[in-house]
């Protein structure tokens, strides 16, 4: 099985991808050269399809047979973006593969409970949706 885990900042998605081996059942992360999508303009119809164009794209491309996207809180001090809101239902669009939403507080939990070892090739700003793709094949 392969997972994308996504975090959404401002406007861009941030991607992580984990492959597991049915032989063996350990799971690497595949590094690959796409890293994060950026919606460019989110009042410009144009921008909107390129990126739903560009993110299915990448599931394709790259076989995603899962997505799991961190929530952002709805309000409060901690609330999402308007545009993150849009990206995550562009995401959750896609016909391509199957999309969860996981909270904050369950990844937290997660974290606390497992000694997560990121791998040396992931960038920093990676870890939440590398932790969000992890969480899902540990449930």
């Amino acid at each position: 099985m392969i997972i994308c885990g996504i975090e959404l900042k401002s406007n861009y998605a941030i991607l992580s991808v984990l492959k597991n081996s049915l032989i063996d059942d350990i799971i690497d992360y595949v590094d690959l050269k796409i890293k994060k999508i950026t919606l460019e303009d989110d009042e410009n119809k144009e921008n909107i399809e390129l990126f739903f164009k560009q993110i299915n794209e990448f599931f394709e491309v790259n076989n995603i047979d899962k997505v799991v996207i961190k929530k952002r809180a709805k309000k409060g001090n901690f609330a999402g973006g308007a545009v993150t809101f849009k990206i995550e239902g562009l995401i959750q669009l896609s016909s391509l593969c199957k999309v969860e939403l996981v909270s904050s507080q369950t990844l937290s939990s997660f974290e606390k409970r497992n000694n997560i070892n990121f791998p040396s090739n992931l960038k920093k700003y990676q870890e939440q949706s590398y932790i969000c793709a992890l969480s899902s094949f540990c449930k």
